[in-house]
């Protein structure tokens, strides 16, 4: 999978996505440390350990790079950046029953606006699935030869 490039000094105000999520009862915000082995293991299970050591990674930075998608108590999705790379968004999941909210856009789009504001113009978004889902939400470019990037023997479970 390519990784895309995404200029962040254009990037699309986050409200209108956070009031879509906030329509559907849904609450993004950064992750507190407390919350890490819930996110972590959450994450495992909707998503596998690789997802779970990027997000694990995530809670070390200060503040996290996790930001987390919630209705009530129950935890619907989440986004990390600054996890594998410095500079790199990912990775990124909603739970499958929750997808059609615009969470995944409202996590995308905070978290890169935290970016933003960390001072970085550009973010690279590590191994896309959903391209079209990048390009349409904040503008992303596929990078040209980026496939298999960073990702190239990457130790899996036996």
């Amino acid at each position: 999978m390519p990784d895309m490039l995404v200029k962040l000094y254009t990037l699309p105000d986050p409200a209108p996505f956070i009031a879509r999520a906030q329509a559907a009862g849904v609450t993004v915000r950064r992750a507190i440390a407390p919350e890490k082995h819930v996110v972590v293991g959450w994450v495992l299970e909707a998503f596998g350990s690789i997802w779970a050591s990027e997000c694990e990674v995530a809670f070390s930075n200060h503040p996290p790079s996790c930001f987390i998608a919630v209705e009530g108590s129950n935890l619907l999705g989440f986004a990390c950046h600054e996890a594998t790379c410095k500079n790199f968004f990912g990775p990124t999941g909603v739970h499958e029953s929750a997808r059609g909210k615009g969470i995944g856009a409202a996590l995308l789009v905070t978290a890169l606006h935290d970016m933003r504001t960390q001072g970085y113009a550009y973010a690279i978004i590590g191994g896309v699935g959903p391209a079209d889902f990048y390009a349409q939400t904040v503008g992303a470019t596929l990078i040209d030869g980026s496939t298999p990037g960073i990702y190239a023997g990457l130790l899996h479970e036996m």
